[in-house]
């Protein structure tokens, strides 16, 4: 009986050695695994930067690391792509384009992309009106110049063309430094053959830049809007134009908008009614994909001295910014800021207002692309806006 319970304990053991030896060795495979894991990992990191980093390459210099008179400049301080006939992993790429042979009075709007990158000495990325900050939302880098005809304005334009085109077919969004408003025809074009569809416009301007031919060219400053809608590669009922203001050649100036349909917002409706003229812009953008053009003479020569036409009695800087904080929400395929004429401006001022329109075009782009996201928890939520 003894001898019985002896063999059975030892059985139990021997049994319980195995099970201990057993587990010993699941955890020695587990260990490896894990190490291996780990290290998989650890290379991983190394040889592809997470998002994060990658993020922090494309951020404006920082004053810290070089002070704001220093260094070489690009738009917003943003790093520049070294090759320019690439279309690099962003969100938006800002291109210049040095041309004016479309202007009809002031020459040097080619000098404008440069001017430009030097009065982004002063930029920054936090929106107080959309309290958002650009750079921690979108993936911007300065795309170089545009190698544009300073001759030829048919191969300027086609030049702006192809690096639209390649910028809108890789899912970026192309901002445009020019430049005269020539510079526009290029990048609608580009865009349209990329996207194969017609989209809106939203025009700021003082003119209508619906002329017919000038000097024997059918197309110049003046006329690109006219060639935009009849090209159809604008929607002239989301076409809307804010700032328009006299005086005019004659009664029939603006037959052509008016007859294609535009929306129509003149300098005295937004001096007059600031809110209304914001509303109206918000229900044409609603609409669908709009193209956005700023010719800086919208601004009155006080507040933008440099440009190609000097017009009185246009907006304030504050007022232009007002009607770009309307446009978040909408679906931006592309934008330019064109008209800076630097052998005109004073102390920088005009080029400083074309760095002011940067800005809150990408701050709308990026509050517009945070909107769309899952609302945060309390616990992360947002101030409120104070724009109009």
């Amino acid at each position: 009986m003894a001898k019985k319970r002896k063999a059975r304990a030892a059985q139990v053991d021997a049994a319980r050695a195995q099970r201990l030896a057993a587990a010993k060795e699941r955890a020695e495979v587990r260990g490896r695994v894990q190490k291996s894991k780990a290290a998989s990992a650890k290379r991983a990191r190394s040889s592809a930067p997470d998002a994060a980093d990658r993020r922090g390459e494309l951020l404006p210099v920082a004053s810290e690391r070089m002070p704001r008179f220093a260094g070489v400049p690009t738009f917003l301080r943003l790093p520049m792509v070294q090759d320019p006939g690439q279309v690099p992993d962003v969100d938006v790429l800002l291109c210049g384009v040095p041309f004016d042979a479309g202007s009809s009075y002031r020459p040097g709007a080619r000098l404008a992309p440069r001017a430009v990158r030097d009065a982004s000495a002063l930029a920054r990325g936090f929106s107080a009106a959309l309290g958002i900050d650009v750079f921690e939302e979108l993936r911007v880098a300065d795309g170089g110049d545009v190698a544009a005809s300073p001759h030829d304005i048919d191969a300027a334009i086609a030049a702006v063309t192809h690096r639209a085109e390649a910028i809108a077919r890789s899912g970026v969004v192309g901002g445009f430094i020019g430049g005269d408003q020539t510079v526009t025809l290029g990048a609608l074009r580009g865009i349209h053959r990329a996207k194969l569809k017609a989209f809106g416009l939203v025009h700021i301007d003082a003119h209508s830049n619906t002329a017919g031919p000038a000097w024997g060219r059918e197309i110049h400053h003046g006329s690109v809007v006219r060639h935009a809608v009849t090209e159809g590669l604008i929607r002239p009922d989301w076409t809307i134009q804010i700032g328009l203001r006299g005086p005019y050649s004659n009664a029939g100036d603006l037959s052509f908008a008016l007859s294609h349909g535009f929306e129509i917002v003149n300098v005295d409706e937004v001096k007059w009614d600031l809110h209304s003229a914001v509303s109206t812009l918000r229900k044409v953008v609603r609409q669908g994909p709009v193209y956005v053009s700023v010719d800086i003479a919208a601004l009155d020569p006080a507040q933008a001295p440099g440009v190609g036409i000097p017009w009185p009695g246009g907006m304030t800087s504050w007022e232009l910014q007002q009607m770009l904080r309307a446009l978040v929400g909408s679906e931006i395929v592309g934008f330019d800021v064109v008209e800076i004429c630097p052998p005109f401006d004073l102390s920088d001022i005009t080029a400083h207002a074309g760095v002011m329109v940067l800005q809150e075009i990408l701050a709308a782009i990026a509050d517009t692309r945070r909107s769309a996201r899952p609302a945060p928890s309390t616990r992360d939520a947002r101030g409120g806006r104070i724009s109009a």
